[in-house]
């Protein structure tokens, strides 16, 4: 098939015009998904324009999502709605509640005709980079959660800088993109200050902290927090196979370690803010109603989801640190 001929002097870009052109096309049903589109140089040759002006139209189709390129072989329909302005690509480190929370908070705050896709490395630097590597040119802007893996400048760096967003956690190496953080180091230790005059009437401080998972700017913080004000700690990545010891105080950032700790608590026969304390990272419902309340370090995630938002509508390019806080309850 060939597209409908561009119009000249119409007052439109050419490459505007082919995008409608291939557009009219499949609201027509002329063009289906899964179906080729003309050829580069059909197109150019057709409408007397030139190669620059027939790629910008397939690249701004191609971002959007209407369509495909495939190495060797040309363009194909990808989706038949064609109403899809911006299409984000969203790169996850793994789901939980919280997550969920920022998640739909993004989803309902972007604009009109805006489509996402999500994704997760779930930690693993191989997969952070291959669903890049696949995705390069896909999309409208690129949020993305780096975690703690090591050496992603290297990958993030193939896209194009004005449409990445670094989300969560903040690497030096990243100080020249947009991003929507929060500062794990001075969080921690900020909220732990304000807490102090509850946590010094325990023994000891332990901070449940993964390498692998977890932002090690949070075990600084802790470190510093307990150095200063002379207080014994330890960081441990498990009490899977410890005992607890009266006394202690637990801070934990995940709640899979969270659950054990309150499990192992009943089954020692403690009694928690009595003999043990307790503080969580990131609070959801649930936290507020078990064995009490929950005292959490936690950000405002559905905030953060209504900024990052906000951003990508504007195509804003700036650096925002996210406020974050103590919600004192019962198991300090």
């Amino acid at each position: 098939m060939t597209l409908n001929p561009i119009i000249k002097k119409l007052g439109t870009p050419k490459y505007k015009q082919i995008i409608s052109a291939v557009e009219e096309a499949i609201v027509d049903e002329k063009l289906k998904k899964g179906d080729k589109l003309p050829s580069i140089s059909s197109i150019q040759k057709d409408n007397k324009v030139s190669r620059d002006t027939v790629l910008n139209a397939l690249s701004e189709l191609k971002t959007r999502g209407i369509i495909q390129s495939i190495a060797g072989k040309g363009y194909y329909v990808l989706s038949e709605d064609v109403g899809t302005e911006k299409k984000v690509f969203l790169l996850f480190d793994e789901l939980n509640a919280f997550k969920e929370d920022l998640y739909n908070t993004f989803l309902k705050n972007l604009d009109v005709n805006t489509e996402v896709d999500i994704y997760f490395h779930h930690f693993n630097p191989s997969v952070f980079s291959k669903l890049i590597y696949e995705n390069i040119g896909n999309y409208s802007s690129y949020v993305i959660m780096t975690a703690n893996l090591e050496n992603t400048l290297g990958v993030v760096e193939k896209l194009p800088k004005e449409k990445v967003y670094i989300l969560d956690q903040m690497h030096e190496e990243f100080t020249s993109y947009a991003a929507i953080y929060q500062n794990f180091e001075r969080d921690i230790y900020t909220n732990l200050t304000e807490g102090l005059s509850l946590i010094q009437k325990y023994a000891k401080l332990v901070l449940l902290f993964s390498e692998r998972t977890q932002p090690l700017g949070m075990k600084k913080g802790f470190e510093l927090f307990c150095q200063e004000n002379h207080l014994d700690f330890e960081v441990l990545d498990s009490v899977e196979d410890r005992e607890l010891t009266k006394g202690e105080i637990y801070v934990i950032p995940d709640d899979r370690n969270l659950i054990r700790v309150v499990k192992k608590i009943k089954e020692q026969g403690f009694v928690l803010s009595e003999d043990l304390g307790i503080i969580s990272y990131n609070d959801t419902l649930l936290k507020e109603i078990v064995e009490g309340g929950i005292t959490t370090i936690s950000t405002d995630f559905k905030e953060m989801g209504k900024r990052l938002a906000q951003m990508i509508n504007e195509n804003e390019h700036v650096q925002i640190e996210n406020t974050n806080h103590l919600i004192l309850r019962k198991s300090l």
